[in-house]
């Protein structure tokens, strides 16, 4: 087993490895950035061992090194990156590697796909920025946030084609924050479970307000308001004028699950913060949840139902929670987890507030029971599920005060469960977009617990019924590189933007994609249709005629003795140069030499 780990060395940050789990660590590189060394990617990179890295050199400036982590001489090492790059820039992600240049004053971003040369990252022309983040990689594409020269607390949001070197605009002007360590927190958040499908929050006019696509980018709507609220009564809210807004950071501790939170094993439920309104709000919050994939919207209102037990007396041991009567409105912000491979949720309060209870739901946050877990309040710091098929174990971890030391707690969450659950505790629920049965090109048929069943699911429990591909259309398909979208809904070349330079940069007899101005969205799974019509064709590139012809001689003139050697160089600005010829006429005087060059 190989380890590794940043160790501060005489104000020196340097990398070790280790494969005899610790006892013993070898020096890798000196002077390493912190949090900027990458493992090996399994099938990309030959090495298992591999390690990428960002190291410091004395004057200041950073190199891209790679090498193997037992082997990593001056001799063992290369470096993928020819010049220097940015410090902190490093990102090695999947199928791609980025880096970023600063030449006169401009940042460049560059990345490598699939471990190929590095290439000029291509945004819109108009694009000058200033800072740039990897949002995702996952799905054959990268998400990228792009704060330009003029931009303060927004950026924008760029996706890319499979190489990840054309970008194009999805959404601008998304909020961004600063995070305690002062990293950029963008409000983008990608919805597990639910492919293409995101929320993001976006600041238009001093207003702040929620969106949401289901096809990686290409739409964006308003989230629909609850139509009732938690006494029963209609609530007047009517797009575009009100609608719901969502709380999207992420918590900086790994053991609590920030404002929003999602699950791959649960696809189509959303728990989230938020309020309603006309824009985004830190007043009158409440939790909402979703169980369509975020069509429709609940408030949540936590309805319990038992009568108070016994407690364990040992805090380190595993015990049974007891339930305790009451009816209660989730008015303090929690902390949200899945239980059962997201068959039930748990909540607990944020840790700022302490607590003897956690509220348990099993019918997707429409009733809450209370249970007791400690017989004195604690300030829980994290909550940590223990994987496994048939592990129903959860630790929670804090402190009765902030004098007191730390108190650990496992909890066994079996005992809820009344039984397995068998073919008659399910149901069947079709992923839709408002309606609209094909989401990302292909309709899917999930299986969910009934709200009445309180069963455990099964260790061979699948949530994916059927997967069927749709007819390809035209909302299956983005504005490719150098288009946007028109307002007939049709994509046109954009104002900096010349189709025909692309086959003027090819050579005779050679081939290029000749773009209809569309690309299917990244992962869109749709066939037939207009599949044909919108992708680009491959073309030989055509002749054309010869265009600034510069002559000159290898000393820059265009006169040389008699009898002397003379090399002449011919530049030709456009034009198929094997199809192109040219014709040098040399004069003596009064005498004509002509001659042809080809």
């Amino acid at each position: 087993m190989t380890l590794a780990s940043v160790a501060v060395q005489q104000r020196v940050r340097s990398l070790y490895t280790s494969v005899d789990f610790g006892r013993k660590w070898q020096l890798v590189h000196e002077a390493v950035t912190p949090n900027r060394f990458y493992w090996s990617v399994t099938g990309l990179d030959v090495e298992s061992d591999l390690i990428h890295l960002e190291a410091n050199t004395a004057d200041g400036r950073a190199q891209y090194v790679t090498c193997r982590a037992q082997s990593c001489s001056e001799a063992n090492r290369h470096y993928p990156f020819s010049g220097y790059i940015e410090t902190n820039s490093l990102v090695v992600q999947d199928d791609y590697m980025f880096i970023q240049v600063t030449s006169a004053g401009r940042a460049w971003y560059y990345v490598s796909y699939k471990r190929e040369h590095f290439a000029r990252i291509k945004l819109p022309k108009y694009s000058l920025p200033k800072d740039m983040h990897i949002i995702s990689t996952d799905e054959g594409q990268v998400f990228a946030a792009v704060q330009e020269w003029n931009q303060n607390d927004t950026y924008n949001i760029y996706i890319s084609d499979p190489q990840g070197i054309h970008f194009t605009l999805a959404l601008e002007n998304v909020r961004a924050s600063q995070g305690l360590g002062g990293n950029s927190m963008i409000d983008l958040y990608e919805v597990a479970g639910v492919k293409g499908m995101l929320i993001a929050n976006r600041k238009l006019e001093n207003q702040v307000k929620t969106y949401i696509t289901y096809n990686k980018g290409r739409d964006w709507r308003l989230l629909q308001a609850p139509t009732t609220d938690l006494e029963g009564n209609s609530i007047h809210c009517v797009l575009p004028f009100c609608s719901l807004h969502l709380q999207l950071q992420m918590s900086e501790n790994p053991y609590l699950s920030g404002s929003i939170i999602t699950k791959s094993s649960a696809p189509g439920v959303i728990v989230a913060t938020g309020n309603i309104g006309s824009e985004l709000s830190y007043n009158n919050v409440g939790m909402f949840i979703s169980s369509d994939a975020g069509n429709s919207w609940r408030q949540v209102r936590a309805r319990d139902k038992g009568v108070e037990g016994d407690y364990s007396p040992l805090f380190s041991s595993i015990i049974c929670p007891s339930l305790f009567a009451m009816s209660a409105i989730f008015e303090e912000e929690h902390n949200v987890w899945f239980l059962d491979k997201g068959g039930a949720l748990l909540a607990v309060k944020q840790p700022t507030v302490p607590t003897r209870h956690l509220w348990v739901s099993f019918d997707e946050g429409r009733q809450w029971d209370r249970h007791s877990f400690s017989i004195v309040p604690l300030f829980v710091d994290g909550v940590l599920v223990e994987p496994g098929i048939d592990n129903q174990i959860m630790t929670f971890f804090g402190h009765f005060s902030h004098r007191s030391e730390w108190q650990l707690i496992k909890i066994d969450y079996k005992s809820l469960f009344s039984k397995r659950c068998t073919d008659g505790d399910y149901q069947t629920w079709h992923l839709h977009n408002k309606g609209e049965p094909c989401v990302m090109g292909q309709k899917q048929i999930y299986k969910k617990r009934r709200p009445a069943s309180s069963c455990m699911l099964g260790p061979g429990y699948s949530r994916v019924l059927s997967s069927e591909p749709c007819i390809c259309r035209a909302h299956d398909f983005e504005c490719d590189y150098g288009y946007e979208r028109s307002g007939d809904g049709n994509c046109s070349p954009s104002f900096w933007y010349n189709p025909a330079t692309v086959s003027r940069s090819c050579s005779h007899e050679q081939n290029y994609l000749n773009s209809t101005g569309y690309r299917k969205v990244a992962a869109n799974n749709c066939t037939k249709g207009v599949n044909d019509m919108y992708t680009a064709r491959r073309q030989k590139c055509p002749n054309r005629a010869p265009h600034g012809l510069q002559l000159s001689t290898s000393e820059g003139k265009l006169t040389a003795p008699l009898h002397s050697n003379v090399t002449f160089l011919v530049q030709l600005q456009e034009g198929s140069r094997p199809a192109s010829g040219s014709h040098i006429s040399m004069r003596r005087l009064e005498e004509m030499s002509p001659a042809a060059f080809h």
